[in-house]
C-alpha cells in the first residue's frame, strides 16, 4: 500500500535484526521499543484500551477500534522478534501489554542474577601476547557497557587501573609508565595511548625485519673464490675471504650453499657430496662476476608508469606457453622462454635445477625479466633462471618475500601488493595460481586470462566475463550471429551472476474466479501531500477479481475504508443479486474488523508481511490509474489539486477500455452490454456552460467559461469547475450539467505540450451530443418534461464540491477555497484586473 511505503521500508530493516533468544534482554528491548515507536504503536504498552460504554459515539467507537488494531501490529512485532522456540511460549499473551510484562518479569529478573557473572568476568580477564591488544582492549570496553545496561557503576579510575594491570607481560614496561604518569586517565586516552604504542611497536618490527632482510643472502654469485655479498639498503660492500674472518660479534649465520643456518658453505653437504647442484631451483657454481643477486626485485615503484592493456578484438585463450606461475616452494624465478629477457647472460658451467621430484634440468643462463600486469604495473625479476627444460614459468614465492612484498591468497585468487600498492593479480588454475600479466612479444595485444578451475576452464565462461557476465541465452544468440566462436554453452550462472543477480522468486499468476463478487480486491493509495478539491487525501479501490470493474472512493482519512466498503457492498450486491465472498487486501490495518467479517460472512485475506506482490492486482491497477492522472493532469496545464476529479475520471475511463487479457471492457463483463463512448470528451479542456433556467436572466449572457473535470456519477451529466462568475454562480465551484459547448483544443493559460490535439469538430454541439451514459451505458435522450409550476429544490451532488445553488453569500465560499486554489480577492478597479493572476482567463 503506497501510503504505509516509508514506515513499511524501515519497518523490514528492523525486520532484519537477530531474533530474541533469552540472552541481551535489555538490549533487544531497546531495538523493540524504537521500532513500536517508529510504528506509532508502542502507546499500547502503556494506556489501556478504551472500555465500551453505551451510547457510545462515533468518535469513541473510532478511538477503540484504533487501539485494538494498533495493540494486534504491536503485539504481532513482538511476537515476530523472538525465535521459534520463544513464540511458541508467549503466543497465548491476548494482548501486547500483557506479553510485554510477562517478558519483563522474567528476563529481567535474570539480568540481575547475570551481574555477578559481568563482575567475574571482568575482573578475571588477563590479555594475552598471542591476539592483538587493541582487539582484547575493545572486550573489555563492551564488558564494561554491559555494566551501565545493568546500572552498575564502577569509578572510571579505578576501570582505568584495572585494564592497565591486565596487559600483557610484553608491554611490561609500557604498563609502568602508564602508572607513574601524575596526571589520571580516563578511557578514551587510555585507548589512544595503546594506539600509540601499537604503532609505534608496528614500526619497530618493521625496521627490524627490513635489516635482517638487507643482511641475509638471498642470492650469492661466486668469483674467483671470493663471495660479494650486496646490501640493498647502505649499497656497500663487505668482501670474505676462504679463510672466513668475521666479526667478533656472535651473529647465527646461514649457509650460503643451501641457505640453511648453522653451518658455513665449506662444511656444507651439498659440496662435501661432490655434487654441484643447487637445491630446490637454487643456482650454484655461477661464473658470471656481472651479476649482482642482491639488485632490488622491482624498479622504483616512483618511476612506475600507469596505463591500460590494450585487449584487441582478436585475442584468443593463451595455453600456458607464455603463462607466469607462482611456486610458493622455489628458491628462485626461473623461466623457459628465452623472448621473456631483457638482460641475459649464458651459463656453461654445468649448473643444474633440482625440481621436487628429484629430477634436474640444465640451466643454460641468467638475467633479468620485467612482468607487467594488467594492472599497468612493471614488476623487475632479477637473477631469473633460463632453464629450456622446463613445463612452467615459475615466480619464486620465497623470493617476493624476501623483497618486503606482500601475498595474499583468498576466493581462489592471488594478490600481490607491496607496501600498501597494488601490483598485480592471478587466478587460480589447476592447482596453481596463474598471473595476469601482459605479453610483450606476442605478435598482436594479448593478455594472458587466466581462470579459475572452476569458473574459467570452459571457453564459454572466459566469453561470459568478457561480456560483461551477459545471459547465457544472449550468448547463444550471439554464437548463431558470427559474432562470438561456436563454444558449448553452459546455461548455469556463473558464482558471480548468483551473487549480483539474485531476484525474488516469480509469483505464480492465479486464474481468476468466473463469476462476479466471489473475490474482491482493494487497496488504499496515499496523496497526503495534496488534498484534493474536497480536501480528501486517500483512495480506496475496488476491484472485482472475475470482470476486473473498479470502484474508486475518495476518503480524508484511512479509517475511513471500513465504511466506504459497507457502501460499496450495498451497492454490488444489490446490483448483482450476489454476496461478496471474500475481500483481499495488504496488512495496513484499515479493515480490521474481525467483528464485521464474521457477521457477514466474508472472508478476509491479507498478504504475507511485507510482501505487496500477493495483492499484485490491486497494486496494479493503483499505479495504472496514478499514471493516467499525471497524464490528465499534465496534459490539461490544472494543478495537482484537481488530482480527485482525475482520478474518478481515470477510474470511468478504464472501466470502459479492453482489458489486456480478456480483450474485452471490464464494463461490458459488469454491466452485460458494450460502453458508448461517443459522449467523451478531452479532460481538463475549456468549455461555456448554459446556465439553468432558475439562474438565468431573460437578457445578458446565458453561459459561463469553465473547465471539463469529469462525468457526474449516476446522472447523464458532465462536471465543470467554474472559472468566471456571475452574480449567481462563484468562483472556484464545480457544477453539473448536460448543455455545454466543448472547445477540446482550448485548455488553462499554462504551455501545451507539443502533441496537443487539434479539434476538427466546431466547436457548437445540441444537448442530445452532450448526453452522458450513466450506469446504464444508454444514449437516448430522454424526452423533456413537462414544465411544473412547482418551486425547484436543489440538488446534492455529494461533499466532494460546491454547487452554486448553495446557502451562504460568495464571500464565504470564496474564503473557503482561496488556500486550496490559491485564488485572489475581486479586483475593485481596473488596473488590479489587468494585473490579476486570472487575466488570461
Amino acid at each position: 500500500m503506497a501510503s504505509g511505503e516509508s514506515v513499511r521500508d524501515m519497518a523490514s530493516k528492523f525486520a532484519k535484526l537477530e531474533k530474541f533468544n533469552g540472552q541481551d534482554f535489555r538490549r533487544w528491548k531497546k531495538k523493540m521499543h524504537f521500532l513500536l515507536t517508529t510504528l506509532k504503536v508502542v502507546y499500547v504498552l502503556s494506556t489501556p484500551c478504551p472500555e465500551i460504554v453505551e451510547d457510545e459515539t462515533l468518535e469513541q467507537t473510532r478511538r477503540r477500534l484504533k487501539w485494538e488494531n494498533d495493540d494486534y501490529i504491536c503485539r504481532g512485532h513482538i511476537l515476530n522478534g523472538m525465535s521459534d522456540a520463544l513464540f511458541d511460549v508467549h503466543q497465548y499473551d491476548e494482548s501486547a501489554r500483557q506479553l510485554w510484562d510477562a517478558l519483563e518479569s522474567k528476563y529481567m529478573a535474570e539480568d540481575t542474577s547475570s551481574k555477578k557473572f559481568l563482575v567475574s568476568n571482568f575482573m578475571n580477564y588477563k590479555m594475552s601476547d598471542s591476539r592483538p591488544v587493541m582487539e582484547q582492549y575493545n572486550e573489555l570496553l563492551h564488558t564494561l557497557g554491559q555494566f551501565s545496561q545493568h546500572d552498575m557503576k564502577m569509578d572510571e579510575s579505578i576501570c582505568v587501573s584495572s585494564i592497565i594491570d591486565k596487559l600483557p607481560p610484553s608491554w611490561k614496561d609500557f604498563k609502568h609508565t602508564l602508572k607513574q604518569q601524575k596526571e589520571d586517565l580516563n578511557l578514551v586516552q587510555l585507548g589512544s595511548h595503546l594506539r600509540i604504542e601499537k604503532s609505534l611497536r608496528s614500526q619497530e618490527v618493521d625496521k627490524t625485519k627490513g635489516k635482517n632482510q638487507a643482511s641475509s643472502s638471498v642470492n650469492v654469485a661466486e668469483d674467483d673464490g671470493k663471495f660479494k655479498k650486496f646490501n640493498k639498503l647502505k649499497d656497500k660492500k663487505r668482501k670474505f675471504n676462504n679463510d672466513n674472518n668475521h666479526s667478533n660479534k656472535k651473529v647465527k649465520k646461514a649457509c650460503w650453499r643451501c641457505g640453511k643456518p648453522g653451518h658455513l658453505k665449506k662444511d656444507c653437504r651439498v659440496k662435501l657430496s661432490g655434487g654441484n647442484k643447487a637445491d630446490a631451483a637454487g643456482p650454484s657454481g655461477s661464473k658470471d662476476p656481472n651479476v649482482k643477486p642482491g639488485s632490488f626485485l622491482v624498479s622504483d615503484f616512483n618511476s612506475v608508469k600507469n596505463y591500460v592493456s590494450f585487449i584487441s578484438e582478436s585475442f584468443y585463450v593463451q595455453d600456458d606457453e607464455m603463462a607466469w606461475w607462482v611456486d610458493s616452494g622455489a628458491t628462485s624465478h626461473v623461466c623457459k622462454d628465452l623472448r621473456w629477457f631483457e638482460e641475459f647472460k649464458p651459463i656453461e658451467d654445468g649448473s643444474m635445477l633440482r625440481m621436487g621430484n628429484v629430477a634436474t634440468e640444465p640451466i643454460k643462463g641468467i638475467g633479468k625479466v620485467k612482468l607487467v600486469f594488467t594492472s599497468g604495473k612493471q614488476l623487475l625479476l632479477d637473477c631469473v633462471l633460463y632453464v629450456p627444460g622446463i613445463r612452467k614459468n615459475l615466480l619464486s614465492g620465497i623470493v617476493l618475500n624476501s623483497y618486503g612484498f606482500k601475498q595474499v591468497i583468498e576466493s581462489d585468487k592471488f594478490i600481490l601488493s607491496r607496501h600498501g600498492t597494488f601490483v598485480g593479480f592471478g587466478y587460480l588454475s589447476n592447482g596453481m595460481f596463474k598471473l595476469n600479466i601482459h605479453v610483450p612479444f606476442a605478435s598482436e595485444s594479448v593478455c594472458i586470462a587466466s581462470s579459475s578451475s572452476s569458473k574459467m576452464d570452459h571457453v564459454s565462461k572466459l566469453w561470459h566475463a568478457r561480456l560483461g557476465h551477459v545471459n547465457f541465452v544472449r550468448m547463444k544468440d550471439m554464437s548463431k550471429m558470427s559474432l562470438i566462436p561456436a563454444f558449448d554453452m553452459n546455461d548455469n550462472k556463473c558464482h558471480t551472476c548468483k551473487l549480483t543477480k539474485i531476484t525474488r522468486k516469480a509469483f505464480k499468476d492465479v486464474k481468476r474466479d468466473s463469476k462476479e463478487l466471489e473475490l474482491i480486491h482493494s487497496d488504499l493509495c496515499d496523496f497526503h501531500s495534496t488534498p484534493s478539491l474536497g480536501n480528501k487525501k486517500y483512495v480506496v479501490t475496488y476491484i472485482d477479481d472475475a470482470t476486473r470493474y473498479c470502484y474508486v472512493y475518495l476518503v480524508h482519512t484511512k479509517d475511513e475504508a471500513l465504511d466506504k466498503f459497507k457502501v460499496y457492498k450495498q451497492e454490488v450486491e444489490l446490483l448483482h443479486g450476489d454476496l461478496i465472498k471474500t475481500l483481499r487486501t495488504d496488512r495496513g490495518g484499515e479493515y480490521y474488523d474481525p467483528i464485521y467479517f464474521q457477521s457477514t460472512g466474508i472472508i478476509h485475506q491479507t498478504t504475507a508481511p511485507y510482501t505487496p506482490q500477493q495483492n499484485g492486482v490491486a497494486e496494479r491497477k493503483n499505479r495504472t490509474l496514478k499514471e493516467m492522472v499525471n497524464s490528465l493532469l499534465s496534459y490539461s496545464g490544472l494543478n495537482d489539486g484537481f488530482w480527485g476529479e482525475a482520478m474518478l475520471t481515470a477510474c470511468y475511463l478504464l472501466n470502459r477500455t479492453p482489458d489486456k487479457k480478456n480483450k474485452i471492457t471490464p464494463y461490458d463483463l459488469w454491466k452485460r452490454k458494450p460502453p458508448n463512448l461517443n459522449y467523451l470528451k478531452v479532460w481538463g479542456c475549456r468549455a461555456v456552460v448554459r446556465l439553468t433556467d432558475p439562474k438565468r436572466k431573460n437578457l445578458g449572457e446565458r453561459g459561463i467559461d469553465c473547465i471539463f473535470i469529469g462525468y457526474a456519477e449516476n446522472s447523464k451529466a458532465y462536471r465543470f469547475y467554474v472559472l468566471e462568475p456571475n452574480d449567481y454562480v462563484s468562483i472556484n465551484t464545480v457544477i453539473e450539467s448536460r448543455d455545454a459547448i466543448f472547445d477540446e483544443d482550448r485548455f488553462t493559460s499554462m504551455p501545451r505540450p507539443k502533441d496537443a490535439i487539434q479539434n476538427s469538430q466546431n466547436g457548437n454541439s445540441n444537448p442530445a451530443e452532450n448526453v452522458l451514459s450513466g450506469s446504464n451505458g444508454s444514449t437516448d435522450v430522454p424526452a423533456e418534461p413537462r414544465k411544473s409550476n412547482r418551486a425547484r429544490k436543489a440538488k446534492s451532488f455529494g461533499p466532494d464540491f460546491h454547487l452554486y445553488l448553495v446557502e451562504g453569500t460568495r464571500n464565504v465560499v470564496e474564503y473557503q477555497y482561496q488556500y486550496w486554489f490559491n485564488v485572489e480577492e475581486d479586483p475593485k478597479t481596473y488596473n488590479e484586473a489587468m494585473t490579476s493572476r486570472d487575466v488570461a482567463f
